[in-house]
């Protein structure tokens, strides 16, 4: 049986920024003020991806087949459909402003949406076949990408409980990326300065 080339890049999608990463820091000629407003943008990322794990709990770090216990409509799921695939593409698109590759940033910015953009339709056949109606109300009313002002409040569904502890636990190891890159980028300012 053929895999579906989607199935492959959400397994995958914890590796693909790799190679961004490595040709960011290979190109990179960081000042403080690429660095500053970087960080910013990476920071507001890794929030949004912390306050969503927080929510949808450790099905987020899968890499089998798509799936999911429970159609989450709350917290920053209640803005947008995807907020963890947005505090990626944030994270990814920071990393480019600290590194000082603009380039590389917007390619990043270009790739990651793309990737994303394929992943969230396989995402989306199952929850609208799992979730059927209550997915559909919640597609009128929430935005797949780009977060709406008005909070979703519909939907009767069980939800699961916020727990920021499992949700720092989980993005513990994002943290120390964010930690090293940001040493790593003030390092090389320091040296080509």
């Amino acid at each position: 049986m053929r895999t579906d080339f989607r199935q492959r890049l959400f397994q995958y999608r914890s590796y693909t920024p790799i190679p961004f990463l490595i040709l960011m820091l290979i190109y990179s000629s960081p000042s403080a003020l690429s660095i500053g407003s970087g960080l910013i943008i990476v920071c507001l990322g890794e929030i949004l991806r912390t306050w969503g794990v927080a929510i949808a709990g450790s099905e987020t770090r899968t890499t089998g087949p798509v799936g999911g216990t429970y159609l989450v409509t709350t917290g920053p799921f209640s803005y947008v459909r995807n907020p963890l695939y947005i505090g990626n593409i944030l994270l990814y698109f920071g990393a480019g402003i600290m590194a000082n590759t603009p380039v590389l940033a917007l390619i990043a910015l270009v790739y990651f949406f793309w990737q994303y953009s394929l992943i969230v339709s396989l995402e989306e056949e199952y929850l609208l076949k799992t979730f059927t109606k209550e997915f559909i109300d919640y597609c009128k009313a929430v935005p797949r990408f780009f977060p709406t002002p008005r909070k979703y409040t519909g939907g009767a569904h069980e939800q699961p409980p916020l727990q920021w502890k499992k949700g720092f636990v989980s993005e513990k190891r994002s943290y120390q990326a964010i930690f090293i890159l940001t040493l790593v980028l003030f390092g090389v300012w320091f040296l080509k300065g």
